[in-house]
This record gives structure tokens, C-alpha cells and sequence, in this order.
């Protein structure tokens, strides 16, 4: 595995500034290692995955 695979490019605009006003509605991104999908949470739901 060659490391320069990990290189992409991310726009800044896409990069957060300042945290959400309410940290339990920050995003999370899930993967499922079982099935290869990756969903797109919110942090509150993180008890669904402890």
C-alpha cells in the first residue's frame, strides 16, 4: 500500500470553521465494515453503535 493512494483533495468551504451550535447535532460519518456502506448520522446517534 502506497501512501500517496490516501491523497484528495478537500475544498476548503467543505471544511468546518466553527463547531454546530449544538454539539449533539454535529454529523457522523458510519461505516459498515460488514456490508461496505457507509450512512450519514448525527452524533447523537452514537449510543446506536456502542
Amino acid at each position: 500500500m502506497n501512501i500517496s493512494e490516501f491523497d484528495y483533495e478537500l475544498p476548503e468551504k467543505l471544511i468546518a470553521q466553527m463547531p454546530a451550535d449544538k454539539r449533539q447535532n454535529s454529523k457522523m460519518l458510519v461505516l459498515n465494515k460488514q456490508v461496505q456502506t457507509i450512512e450519514h448520522k448525527h452524533f447523537f446517534d452514537i449510543i446506536d453503535y456502542i
